[in-house]
């Protein structure tokens, strides 16, 4: 290869770095958006971090805005970060090198994440990242996804607290990722035990509530607790 072919490759290669950077910005700007505080200082005139557990994500709004609008932010929430995550597209490259694809789509999901704790348009101080976190594991391995889902729901829908459904799942992520699915890519399976851990250290407060049996409950399935609440008095009754 002469000179010209080098340096035309070497452009080339700058092109991608400088493409790449730019795409990681951009994740985390996007992962950014604040979801929880633009809906809590917008529709009901409050700042969501100065109520419940402070924190600027779905779980504290469930607790503080109720059902609904935790819904919202969940939903919104997750979007960024599968929007974040398929930047990867706007490089070519990445359209047939798996593995490199992969690894890339860790790094813009982990920006959006980033940006999501830290997030540029609320003076950096935001939620803990998980809805954002699933919306990356949507977008990489869609079927490891669900799996996380169904663990989510069903301790959810047994508990009703998100932070202990947030954290099984994130350890149901890394369990699905090295054992079951078995991911080659070291990145990845390297991320995956990242996750678990870094749920578990961002909820060491909820931990703390959990094991001294304080930490709030969502509002939701309140009808269940009704009925059951209606049974227990029944038969209390008899």
């Amino acid at each position: 290869m002469g000179i010209f072919g080098k340096n035309q490759s070497r452009c080339i290669q700058l092109n991608y770095s400088m493409k790449e950077v730019l795409l990681i910005l951009l994740a985390y700007l996007i992962g950014s958006i604040p979801t929880a505080v633009w809906v809590s200082k917008s529709f009901f005139g409050i700042d969501i971090r100065e109520y419940g557990s402070g924190n600027a994500g779905a779980t504290n709004t469930f607790r503080v805005l109720g059902s609904r609008w935790g819904s919202f932010v969940m939903s919104v929430d997750v979007i960024k970060g599968v929007i974040a995550t398929s930047l990867y597209i706007l490089v070519p490259y990445y359209l047939h090198d798996e593995t490199e694809r992969t690894n890339f789509m860790v790094g813009l999901g982990l920006a959006a994440v980033v940006g999501h704790i830290f997030p540029i348009w609320a003076d950096f101080r935001g939620g803990k990242g998980v809805a954002t976190l699933f919306g990356m594991i949507l977008a990489i391995q869609p079927l490891a996804a669900v799996c996380c889902v169904a663990v989510f729901l069903l301790v959810l829908y047994l508990t009703r607290f998100v932070s202990l459904s947030s954290i099984l799942a994130s350890v149901a992520f890394a369990v699905f990722i090295l054992y079951i699915f078995d991911a080659k890519e070291t990145l990845y399976r390297g991320f995956a035990i990242a996750v678990a851990l870094m749920v578990v250290l961002t909820h060491q407060k909820n931990i703390t509530r959990l094991l001294r049996g304080s930490e709030n409950k969502v509002p939701i399935f309140k009808y269940r607790d009704r009925r059951r609440q209606r049974r227990h008095g029944s038969k209390a009754n008899d």
